[in-house]
């Protein structure tokens, strides 16, 4: 079956690609937005505000908290924004480096499916990419047990990986896979509801295989939701701050 297993292969690549496409292209502009705001607000409390609270100190008027509040602010940032900035490059690198432990892996890929939201987008994305691997390796004839430590391997996310792992040692220990499967309450329930359908009829190939459009479908959800109201609240946000600072002058 190997020309079938390469066209299972082809077709699971063009899904795979798809979906993390979208999901990549989503999160770039939060991300962008969130620098450039961070930016605005840090060049004006360095560079704008300064000039403006040595007028307002120098004129010996009382000034209300919350303006007393920006020039403290600014003025801490003036005086030690460099080593603000010196410590987020340290933390940043120490985040880079805690990456490639294996306890780091763990850790930052379990706090990735814990986030609100963003989290949930995260699992879908995980969930799909485990329904679609397994069912592709079944449908071509590969065993349960190879099937979930190759899904395991190819997953991208280290606490999935290791629920599979868990599983394909529940398997070979006598265990269905969705018994395995209930044992994780990062596994959802129509999830382990349509494995156990799949092992009763013996289609767990295709079961798998609709529940992969299912997931494909939600994250496409997920992510179209996420994009259309990250930008009003990113504009109201930005429109906030830059009130705040204007109010407070």
């Amino acid at each position: 079956k190997l020309s079938m297993t390469f066209t299972y292969l082809a077709d699971y690549l063009d899904r795979s690609y798809e979906v993390m496409s979208k999901a990549q292209n989503a999160l770039i502009y939060p991300l962008f937005v969130v620098a450039v705001f961070i930016g605005v607000m840090a060049l004006m409390l360095t560079m704008v505000i300064p000039n403006i609270s040595a007028v307002l100190l120098d004129s010996g008027q009382d000034i209300p908290i919350y303006t007393k509040i920006v020039i403290g602010f600014s003025s801490f940032l003036v005086r030690y924004g460099i080593f603000v900035l010196i410590a987020l490059i340290a933390f940043g690198f120490y985040v880079w480096q805690f990456s490639k432990t294996e306890h780091g892996k763990v850790v930052l890929d379990s706090l990735k499916i814990s986030i609100p939201y963003v989290g949930d987008l995260y699992q879908k994305l995980y969930l799909s990419r485990i329904s679609d691997s397994f069912s592709s390796m079944i449908l071509s004839g590969v065993s349960v047990v190879e099937a979930l430590e190759i899904s395991a391997s190819v997953v991208g996310n280290s606490a999935y990986a290791s629920i599979l792992l868990d599983v394909e040692q529940d398997v070979k220990g006598g265990s269905s896979i969705s018994d395995g499967l209930a044992r994780h309450p990062e596994i959802p329930g129509i999830m382990i509801a349509m494995t156990k359908v799949g092992e009763e009829t013996g289609e767990l190939g295709k079961i798998l295989t609709t529940l992969t459009k299912f997931y494909a479908r939600e994250v496409t959800n997920a992510i179209d939701t996420l994009v259309s109201l990250i930008e009003p609240i990113m504009i109201v946000l930005l429109g906030v701050g830059v009130g705040i600072l204007m109010a407070a002058v």
